[in-house]
């Protein structure tokens, strides 16, 4: 609207400027190299007009014809970025495809086409990671780690190719770099913090996990303090108690479940004559994770206390968690150092009929303490061969004997978790069984507790009617998807890898286990 305004009175400004002219005549004279021109004052105006016109065509030309060269320039520049921006999205789409071939085409239209490109790289490291060639991936992630816009994601994908290779002098050298020059990256403080940790350097993985606080929630962040506080402390039980029990407390504050760190605390407090502040830390990881270490660190707590002084206490921390099958046992272990054998014996009576090897354990200490046949005692020990594993520490299908800060196998801090081992792993795909054509079977085998696979059925009794055979049941497996290779994050993904000894190329395809493995 007020542009409009503005128009309508720059217009009637040049109306009355015009009416003012038309209103006073006058005349022009030019006298020039004894020429005389005479005119009148409005034609001389327009006159005036037309020269300006006419020069600013002119110059118009002049300047288009001037500028020609970089405008073509510009143009073919242009047309060229686009040929590369849909040869790189065309690029990226046969990487997640999975199409080699056309992901090698395409890389190297792109690399013709603008070379050294940031996405060009990325093209092209990618499709090296998809067909396998490491030493040409190496050198697109070297390319973009001398670049200062890339610098982070080729010193990413340098890390990755040397954790490939084993290298984890190198891998550790690209994740500190990466940590310093970007402390936001989640990837570079974790591996660092790994790295250290493996090493046992926990001053510095403390250090670290401070500076990196901002990138964590508060949760994560307690948790993993606690954590590398935990470990410090056990390395300075031995040199430095007093360190380390500060370390331990302090752990047990930040997370009251972590069992290491409150069985530590409240082992070193109790040393130190604060019996009272370490029951209560005990108690507390107790209500939150009943744990055998737990039990047995609240049982000592008073060195000088009996065998029945203890077994009181350990009743009176087993009714904090009720109906859990490690208060039944702490309850026992210590009714059996008691030589409390009814209250033993109370506490395993519902875990009898389904034994794990603790519980069996227990049951054949209890019969050969109370002097009954040695026979029972070697039947249950006999049964603690073969009964359900208990819980252990576990990570990363790696059994450990006390608890760990760092997982030995992929180095992941706060890995070990207190579970039956093996019961973490992802269960196997369901495998589909056909149905046989004939009558079904009359024998229906009944599964034994903690046995995962039904026994084989009787053979057949020998009968002198014909029947017809019944066919065996085959086994189906679902068929092999392809993989899909994920773009987020891009330089970790190796892409699809030929498996070795399986159906190789020109051989018929093999059948039986060898077809469920393939």
């Amino acid at each position: 609207m007020i542009r409009v305004v503005f128009f309508f009175i720059i217009v009637g400004a040049l109306a009355l400027g015009v009416a003012w002219l038309a209103d006073r005549p006058g005349d022009v004279v030019i006298t020039w190299q004894g020429m005389r021109a005479e005119t009148s004052l409005m034609v001389t105006g327009v006159a005036l007009l037309a020269l300006t016109a006419v020069l600013i065509l002119i110059w118009s030309i002049v300047r288009a014809l001037a500028r020609a060269p970089r405008a073509m320039a510009r143009l073919r520049r242009d047309r060229r970025g686009v040929r590369a921006y849909e040869a790189i999205s065309n690029g990226l789409i046969a990487v997640g495809a999975g199409d080699i071939g056309a992901a090698r085409k395409l890389s190297a239209e792109v690399n013709r086409i603008t070379p050294g490109a940031p996405l060009a790289l990325l093209l092209a490291a990618q499709s090296a990671q998809l067909s396998g060639d490491r030493e040409a991936a190496e050198r697109a992630f070297r390319a973009m780690a001398s670049r200062a816009d890339t610098k982070a994601l080729g010193l990413h994908g340098l890390f990755i190719e040397a954790r490939r290779r084993d290298d984890l002098t190198s891998a550790r050298a690209y994740a500190e770099e990466a940590a310093r020059i970007a402390p936001s990256l989640g990837w570079a403080g974790r591996a660092v913090l790994e790295f250290r940790s493996s090493a046992g350097d926990w001053a510095g993985a403390l250090d670290l996990l401070e500076s990196h606080k901002s990138t964590l929630d508060k949760a994560s962040y307690r948790r993993q303090r606690a954590v590398l506080l935990t470990a410090r402390a056990i390395a300075a039980e031995d040199s430095d108690r007093d360190s380390a029990k500060a370390s331990a407390v302090e752990a047990a504050k930040l997370a009251p479940s972590l069992v290491p760190a409150a069985a530590l605390a409240g082992r070193l407090l109790a040393e130190s004559g604060e019996v009272r502040k370490a029951s209560r830390v005990v108690n507390k990881a107790w209500r939150l994770n009943p744990h055998p270490e737990l039990a047995e660190t609240y049982a000592g707590l008073r060195s000088g206390d009996s065998a029945r002084d203890r077994l009181k206490r350990i009743e009176a921390l087993a009714k904090k968690a009720p109906g859990e099958v490690e208060a039944a046992l702490a309850i026992a272990r210590a009714a059996l150092d008691a030589r409390e054998f009814a209250k033993a014996r109370s506490a395993l009576a519902p875990y009898v009929a389904a034994p794990t090897k603790r519980v069996a354990l227990l049951m054949a200490e209890l019969e050969r303490a109370e002097g009954n046949d040695e026979g029972r005692a070697r039947e249950w020990l006999a049964r603690a061969l073969n009964a359900a594993p208990d819980p252990a520490w576990t990570a990363d299908g790696y059994v450990s004997a006390r608890w760990l800060p760092v997982s030995p196998v992929t180095g992941r801090i706060d890995a070990f978790v207190w579970r039956v081992p093996l019961s973490g792993l992802p269960s196997a795909p369901a495998i589909e069984l056909e149905p046989p054509a004939a009558a079904p079977v009359a024998f229906k085998p009944e599964v034994p507790p903690g046995r995962a696979d039904p026994p084989l059925p009787p053979p057949p009794l020998e009968s002198t009617a014909s029947a017809p055979p019944v066919p065996p049941v085959v086994p189906r497996a679902e068929p092999k998807q392809p993989p899909v290779i994920p773009l987020v994050h891009a330089p970790d993904d190796p892409g699809p890898e030929a498996v070795e000894g399986l159906d190789a190329p020109g051989e018929p395809a093999a059948g039986g286990w060898r077809k469920l493995l393939g």
